[in-house]
């Protein structure tokens, strides 16, 4: 910390409790607000709440960084359970992206923010900070959650700086760097987020609308690393919920971890976004999501043979009310708990396997078993019926009655 002398004025005025838990990636934003709030007298708490995005290595850096921007205590929380059954099971059960594309992979800002509650709690402080900044949605998603769960004081120092810094990221390196703390190299470029979920990145030519580099790649191998057989996995599925892969049970967060290795090598998930954010601009981001687009693959081919063809159709009505909550910060909407209720009432037969085949690029489900399955006994589609001639025009006459009584009508009459 500097000394007080060289402390720049502040609009804050110290605190009454100089405690503060601030949500930390170990990133270059959450790097910046560990001085500037010790500048402005408070003592910085950090949690990490490892949400599966990062490896031995990555969690000892991320400690060890707290440590050296000087935060008076660190603590590592494992999210993956969590994540898991609060977000994963009810978003593949509904089955739909943002906007049809995008699979919600930050999240797991909301269990970040139950994290940093539950320190708080335990420092007996209600003051909480972030690094989201004054242009994106995870400002959005940290302050409703925060405001959902109690009275609290929150600091989004990002935001602070906003007010006199245009080029916020040059200014956040420049002013950890005059106090002695390096900078990542691929930081300077690209804000990266990694979680169990996947991986998103933004920043450099990728805000500048052009084409993603090399540098711009995450877990996604590049087409020519993509290994030459095909992969193939059986996923089991037990009321809409992945339980075993090959066979194999596993709790649901070690699955998708080991989902998102496996289809990562075949560079599967991998996509470009632009789309609607919730403070109004657009947002342009590369993502990455191995082993939550096959997971999305395996349970809409189950669901799509198990399911009646009203649940089928009004399902995706359900489905893209509860992601825009979601997206948009609403984690702890009534709404959204109505609408889970009825996700995991459509989700009592679907059960059974699903086997997932890609040679790289996309992912197909290539075979279902369930004993759900809706087959007509004596029908086949485009094959076999078990009912007459006179059966089908009936139903056709009935079914469009009203469309040709329109079109008899009106023929011949301008219309």
């Amino acid at each position: 910390m500097l000394p007080a002398s060289s402390i720049p004025y502040s609009p804050f005025p110290i605190p009454e409790s100089r405690d503060i838990v601030l949500a930390f990636s170990g990133g270059l934003d959450t790097s910046f607000c560990i001085p500037w709030l010790q500048e402005r007298g408070y003592e910085v708490h950090t949690v990490f709440a490892d949400t599966g995005g990062v490896d031995d290595a990555e969690r000892a850096f991320i400690e060890a960084r707290a440590v050296e921007l000087g935060a008076a205590s660190h603590v590592t929380v494992d999210g993956g359970p969590a994540i898991w059954s609060g977000f994963v099971k009810p978003f593949v059960q509904a089955g739909e992206g943002y906007q049809g594309q995008y699979p919600l992979l930050v999240s797991d800002r909301y269990l970040i923010v139950e994290a940093a509650l539950k320190r708080a709690g335990e420092l007996g402080t209600r003051c909480i900070a972030h690094g989201c900044t004054g242009m994106g949605n995870d400002q959005v998603r940290f302050d409703l959650t925060v405001k959902a769960l109690g009275d609290y004081e929150i600091i989004a120092p990002i935001r602070e700086i906003q007010k006199e810094h245009k080029e916020v990221r040059a200014y956040e390196q420049r002013y950890l760097e005059e106090r002695g703390f390096a900078v990542r190299a691929k930081q300077k470029a690209y804000t990266i987020n990694e979680n169990l979920l996947g991986l998103t990145m933004s920043g450099a030519e990728i805000d500048r609308w052009e084409a993603p580099g090399e540098g711009a790649r995450g877990w996604c191998a590049s087409r020519g690393e993509w290994p030459t057989s095909a992969l193939t996995v059986t996923l089991g599925f037990r009321h809409g919920e992945t339980v075993t892969l090959d066979g194999e049970h596993l709790p649901g967060h070690l699955l998708l971890a080991r989902l998102n290795r496996l289809f990562a090598a075949y560079g599967v998930g991998r996509g470009i976004y632009t789309g609607d954010t919730t403070i109004g601009l657009k947002g342009r981001i590369i993502y990455e999501a191995p082993g939550l687009i096959a997971l999305l693959t395996a349970h809409r081919a189950l669901e799509e043979a198990v399911l009646s063809k009203a649940q089928n159709r009004f399902k995706s009505v359900v489905a893209k009310q509860w992601v825009e909550l979601v997206y948009e910060g609403f984690f702890h909407d009534p709404l959204k708990a109505d609408l889970e209720a009825f996700l995991e009432s459509s989700q009592r037969c679907v059960n059974g396997e699903v086997t997932l085949e890609t040679r790289g690029g996309s992912v197909h489900a290539v075979a279902i078993a369930s004993p759900h399955i809706l087959n007509a006994k004596g029908a086949t589609y485009a094959q076999s019926a078990d009912w007459g001639v006179a059966e089908a025009e009936g139903f056709i006459r009935l079914y469009g009655m009203s469309s040709t009584l329109w079109a008899e009508v009106n023929r011949g009459n301008g219309a």
